[in-house]
């Protein structure tokens, strides 16, 4: 079966100009119910991506994230929220953009279609067999993405894709290939839209079920996330009344002596 470029196909909707923005949103929302639904359909094929993911992380290895515009800002969107969640280094999960961190809010033109830039990128961070690396590509054939995997792939470092064409060229040249195909946007060829959701979704559960894996979660809470802000030491606060049954005035003491969630829950059950 041959390659198929549904992500540039004509939209189901017509005459966009023409409808009421309740009728915009409407047919939006639509669309959006869509890509939740393709992410569903391949799941089996995330699961070996992040069981891979977490036997490189246990080797010490990192996930690196590679992609251009829309895709490349959601890799480095994902891998920046794991360290204020998870409480993770912030070399462990790794989001490089085509074009560097000026194109994450300007277009920076022909990045994405340089082949050999990807892999100079991640040569900066000594990239080894260690590690893996997701490329994000909607489309399927971004230059930057698809010629990483393959230096990677030269390598001998593991790698996965994620796009949303079937049979595309960025799934050739990765170990473990998703495709999620959404079909066409609302906007003719804007994949910032389904594309681009689809994509976040797997991103956040490539990123949790590793950190889950890993053991930084504890029951259903994110016990080693980092206190940056009133916010989260609430939240911290309330669960360690929850899981201590302690008062508020204890658990903020617990907090201010330890730090985390986690060092709290061990120094209390320590001198229990």
């Amino acid at each position: 079966m041959g390659f198929e470029k549904t992500t540039e196909q004509a939209s189901k909707h017509q005459n966009l100009e023409q409808k009421s923005v309740g009728e915009l949103l409407q047919g939006m929302h639509q669309e959006d119910q869509l890509a939740v639904q393709a992410v569903g359909r391949v799941l089996h094929h995330i699961e070996p991506l992040i069981t891979a993911v977490v036997n490189q992380q246990k080797k010490g290895g990192r996930l690196f994230y590679i992609g251009a515009g829309t895709s490349g800002r959601l890799g480095v969107l994902d891998a920046s929220e794991c360290p204020p969640t998870f409480g993770t280094s912030p070399e462990q999960v790794i989001g490089i953009i085509a074009g560097g961190d000026k194109a994450l809010r300007s277009s920076i033109e022909h990045a994405e279609d340089d082949p050999h830039q990807a892999w100079n990128d991640l040569m900066t961070f000594n990239i080894s067999t260690k590690d893996i690396v997701v490329g994000i590509a909607a489309s399927g054939t971004t230059p930057y993405v698809v010629a990483g995997l393959q230096d990677c792939q030269r390598h001998s470092i593991p790698t996965g894709g994620i796009s949303c064409n079937k049979n595309s060229p960025l799934s050739a040249v990765s170990d473990f290939p998703v495709e999620v195909v959404v079909g066409p946007e609302f906007v003719t060829g804007s994949s910032r839209m389904k594309a681009g959701t689809a994509q976040k979704l797997i991103l956040n559960m490539i990123t949790t079920a590793t950190m889950i894996q890993l053991g930084h979660v504890k029951g259903n809470k994110m016990v080693d996330m980092q206190l940056s802000n009133k916010k989260l030491v609430g939240r911290a606060a309330a669960m360690l009344m929850d899981e201590l049954q302690i008062d508020s005035e204890k658990a903020r003491l617990l907090l201010q002596q330890h730090k985390n969630v986690r060092a709290a829950l061990e120094a209390h059950k320590n001198h229990e």
